[in-house]
């Protein structure tokens, strides 16, 4: 009996079926019996895994025949050879370490396999089994005609592939269950769908051009790609996987523990999410890559390049759906919708030819329809406080003794970057003033999360937070109210120029408190660090400042985020790098790369930032939601996308930060012990490693105190802000703001009388009073930036 019924999945492009699928099952079944996959001698190294009817069974020609509809015969049998080939491995992983709990046994299997991937093409060392003899065979096919750069990104997520099969083998041997954000992180590695994506280039005779490769749109393209194929898998997968393999990788079962829901309804949630994942894709092809092609300078071919790539997930998607419906690895029999009358009688896969859409209900669901929901947020509603939850905090962390210190000199600091003064030539007109810079006490903040710092180790760091801080408020008050996408892109686009890696090149000359206090802090940050760790550093700066132009875009859409997109762009629209960047500066001595780009580490920092953004979010709601108009908030994505409540969602997320701070608290104790062994760590670098962690514990800690302390977020102080914009900003009304503006210009003299309003109508007015506070500046600072930069230029 199937554990649940299979929901109506969204497949918005038509699958098509290669015509040279009969000479790839013919090819794959040669080639599996050539490298030992069937029909090979058996022994306790290599048991049976498959026979010929497992793999004729599987039909993996099939899978690849759908997901690769226009690859030429020679390329289709390459393909298909390399899911034959990952599939086995996977399952003979499942049999030869996983079911007997053997680590060591996987660490030395798996440690050997990369050496038959030459990056530089060298040869390779003798293989001793079918998966080496397979993936030696493969590489030499596939290798060569490809770039270094497309070599390099396949090796790595091949490795991925691979060598994260042991966190699956791990959370076997402790009965653990990962919670959903882990999950989709490491699910990505160990599930292929990236390697698939790598193939796909392959298949269709292009590569994405390098320059572009680590770009937001196109790891968007990649990473929606590979969620929705693991999360179909997970679907499908399930009644094998949980029920008779005893697997606890599957998002079903994680959604299911998590919620602590049926499995029918963790299942909906699912494809719900696997739903979102796909328009998230399709919005991202839409809205983002025009932009991407052009500020990119990519040539005609480029451009095509790109886009055949796009058509070819798009292949895979549909295709990939089209082979879970039919595979014998599968549960999906039972709830298969029937083929129309004149379809019946024909072979199952002539059958599912270009008429994969004519087996779909028109429903909501398989038509995609909870999209618009996204768009349906009213701003500047009335939502007052939110109730706390009980956080769950394990670590302490207390004052630096030199905060007083720290809060004098980061206000003068403050005061001489022109922070605390009304905009010039306007003397109406401010983002901060004395009485804001108190209310925020950001130093506080400093203070907690570095509670051992000198005194001018916590000045500086004092600076950077304050300085992120208020950029954090003069970005969204420039650009946010008048949808100035140009404007803010031009903002953003000149900050990189008062972070030069050489100390030695001139910085322009600033035009704004941002860019002023940019430049005088990487001024001092940067003499003391080493060339990478500059790298690094100004890296944070940037994917924190470029992230606003998301949110930037979001807002001018007024599109609430897909839930993963959000809570991965939100980690830099917080700065989390760039204040745990602080903390590693701290400690005076570098994280080794090899070690910081470990999955323990990277692992360690995520679920230390999702607790502090997720922290900020269930503090900040009323302020961001009622006050600012914002839609940035995990609360607010919670409610959306599973429709409760406000306090439902705070419950959901903060059982997310518990499940995140656990999280940490297993790595500590039983990854990051075998990290250490495994890169055979001195006591010296030990001791680093174990003193960034305490700092990483220092900093969640610390950011909870700090929302706990300060007023910025309580209601009584979001009120008597917005009484002091009123009075700089005049008499409300939406005809008195629009007056004012058009005014501005010289046109009309009076002011009409004001009407009651609906709550959209509210919103808009809202948003025109804050409008006036900035349109006075926009074109003056648009300007200014714009001259500046043609200034640099010649």
């Amino acid at each position: 009996m199937q554990p649940f019924e299979l929901p109506e999945f969204y497949v918005p492009w038509p699958a098509r079926l290669n015509p040279n699928l009969d000479a790839a099952r013919i090819h794959s079944k040669e080639w599996a019996q050539q490298m030992g996959i069937i029909d090979a001698q058996q022994d306790e190294h290599n048991p049976k895994i498959w026979d010929e009817h497992d793999l004729d069974s599987h039909d993996y020609a099939l899978l690849c025949a759908y997901t690769h509809p226009e690859a030429p015969s020679q390329e289709l049998n390459l393909v298909t050879d390399w899911y034959v080939w990952v599939f086995y491995f996977d399952d003979h992983f499942l049999e030869v370490y996983k079911r007997p709990q053997d680590r060591e046994g996987a660490k030395q299997y798996l440690d050997r396999l990369p050496m038959f991937m030459p990056v530089d093409l060298s040869t390779p060392p003798e293989p001793t089994n079918p998966v080496e003899r397979g993936l030696a065979d493969l590489w030499v096919r596939t290798a060569p005609s490809k770039s270094e750069a497309w070599r390099r990104r396949f090796f790595e997520n091949t490795k991925h592939l691979l060598d994260e099969s042991t966190w699956e083998l791990n959370n076997i041997s402790e009965h653990r269950l990962a919670n959903p954000i882990e999950y989709i992180e490491m699910r990505r590695k160990v599930g292929g769908a990236p390697w698939s994506a790598n193939l796909v280039e392959h298949a269709v005779f292009v590569e994405i051009p390098d320059r572009i490769a680590a770009t937001r749109p196109m790891q968007v393209l990649r990473d929606t790609f590979a969620d929705a194929v693991h999360l179909r898998n997970d679907l499908f997968s399930y009644q094998r996987e949980v029920e008779e393999e005893g697997e606890l990788s599957n998002g079903v079962l994680v959604i299911e523990r998590f919620l602590g829901v049926d499995t029918q309804r963790a299942a909906n949630l699912i494809n719900d999410l696997l739903t979102s994942r796909l328009q998230q894709f399709e919005h991202t092809a839409v809205t983002e890559l025009a932009s991407l092609f052009e500020e990119n300078g990519l040539d005609p071919l480029e451009r095509a390049s790109v886009l055949t790539y796009i058509r070819g997930l798009q292949d895979w998607q549909s295709g990939g759906h089209e082979w879970h419906m039919r595979s014998s690895r599968y549960m999906n029999r039972p709830n298969e919708q029937p083929l129309p009358s004149a379809l019946r009688g024909l072979p199952p896969e002539l059958a599912g030819f270009g008429t994969s859409a004519l087996r779909f209900k028109l429903s909501s669901d398989s038509l995609g329809l909870n999209r618009f929901k996204n768009y349906k947020h009213v701003p500047y509603q009335a939502v007052g406080p939110t109730l706390l939850p009980k956080f769950y905090m394990p670590f302490s962390t207390s004052a630096n003794p030199h905060l007083e210190a720290a809060r004098r000199n980061s206000k003068q600091w403050a005061r001489r970057m022109g922070m605390l003064a009304t905009l010039p030539g306007f003397p109406d007109v401010f983002i901060w003033n004395d009485h804001t810079f108190d209310v925020a006490d950001v130093a506080l903040c400093g203070a907690l999360i570095h509670p051992n710092a000198s005194a001018p180790q916590l000045d500086l760091t004092a600076c950077w937070l304050v300085w992120g801080t208020y950029a954090d408020d003069y970005f969204p008050a420039l650009y946010r109210h008048t949808s100035d996408m140009v404007g803010a892109k031009v903002f953003n686009a000149r900050l990189s120029a008062f972070m030069p890696l050489d100390p030695t090149i001139p910085v322009p000359d600033p035009i704004n408190p941002v860019e002023l206090g940019l430049a005088d802090l990487w001024a001092r940050t940067a003499e003391t660090l080493s060339e990478n760790a500059r790298r690094l550093f100004r890296g944070a700066i940037e994917d924190m400042t470029e992230s606003w132009l998301w949110e930037l875009a979001n807002q001018i859409e007024n599109r609430i985020p897909e839930p993963i997109d959000y809570i991965e762009m939100r980690r830099k629209t917080f700065g989390s790098d760039l204040t745990m960047s602080l903390s590693r500066l701290a400690q005076g001595e570098e994280i080794p790369p090899e070690i910081y780009r470990t999955r323990t580490m990277r692992g360690l920092d995520n679920a230390a930032a999702d607790y502090a953004c997720f922290t900020n979010d269930i503090f900040s709601y009323q302020k961001e939601i009622e006050f600012e108009g914002e839609i940035h908030n995990v609360v607010l994505v919670v409610q959306n996308f599973l429709s409760c409540d406000r306090m439902q969602a705070v419950e959901i997320v903060n059982d997310l930060m518990t499940a995140r701070m656990e999280q940490f608290e297993h790595i500590i104790s039983t990854e990051l012990p075998v990290l250490f062994d495994n890169f055979d760590l001195d006591a010296k670098t030990r001791t680093q490693l174990l003193g960034y962690v305490e700092r990483l514990q220092h900093w969640m800690c610390g950011v909870l105190r700090w929302h706990i302390a300060v007023d910025r977020y309580k209601e009584f102080e979001l009120r008597k802000s917005a009484r002091t914009r009123e009075s700089v900003s005049g008499p409300t009304g939406l005809g008195v703001s629009a007056t004012r503006v058009l005014a501005l210009f010289g046109v009309g003299k009076s002011e009409p009388v004001a009407q009651p309003m609906t709550l959209p109508e509210l919103a808009v007015e809202r948003m025109m009073e804050e409008r006036w506070d900035v349109a006075k500046i926009t074109l003056s600072h648009r300007t200014s930036h714009l001259l500046a930069m043609f200034d640099d230029k010649n």
